[in-house]
């Protein structure tokens, strides 16, 4: 009997130790907030003081386009990969916005393709299962990852139509997050 009776008291705390860490890991959650990072830029003309810095990525047919080429509107750049779970979590925000604001705003979804990992077809074909619509970008040959120092993944540029960096974050950004500085970028 005294045995049974240490059985479950056992369950009984692992069960509690477990609803306190859901509880925990929602809590901390909510109160994410993502890392602001400040985009070097050693430009001694002022009027360049934080202009985004230009990059050559592939679009969807291949073609070479360079973020330069989407000035004259705001624009979003994520950088991201399949294999960043915390970079897939935040995918589906970035195509709700997109659907609602691509009349005003450019999204550079930019997949870090280094052709192990992530290959240009495969990650179509993750894009296409998952039912996002966003304009998607690869760089194939890390001209973007090279320009920005990417060393941390997800990492999202928020820049006005002049081409000048707005915000610049590190890590997952939040619904609220993102809905903030697309607002910012289109007043």
């Amino acid at each position: 009997m005294k045995k049974y009776l240490k059985i479950i008291v056992y369950l009984i705390s692992f069960i509690i130790i477990i609803i306190l860490a859901i509880f925990g890991y929602n809590y901390l959650t909510k109160k994410y907030s993502p890392d602001e990072i400040i985009v070097e830029n050693k430009q001694e003309n002022s009027n360049q003081a934080n202009q985004a810095k230009d990059f050559e990525v592939l679009n969807m047919e291949g073609e070479k386009v360079k973020l330069s080429d989407f000035f004259g509107k705001p624009i979003i750049v994520n950088f991201w990969a399949t294999w960043c779970g915390p970079c897939k979590m935040e995918l589906s925000e970035f195509n709700e916005a997109y659907k609602n604001n691509n009349q005003e705003i450019e999204f550079l979804m930019v997949n870090l393709t280094d052709g192990y990992n992530d290959t240009v077809e495969g990650v179509k074909e993750f894009v296409k299962n998952s039912n996002y619509e966003f304009p998607l970008f690869f760089d194939t040959e890390f001209s973007a990852n090279n320009a920005y120092g990417i060393y941390s993944i997800p990492q999202t540029l928020f820049i006005d139509k002049e081409g000048k960096i707005l915000k610049s974050f590190k890590g997952m950004i939040n619904k609220e997050t993102l809905e903030k500085y697309i607002d910012k970028l289109i007043h």
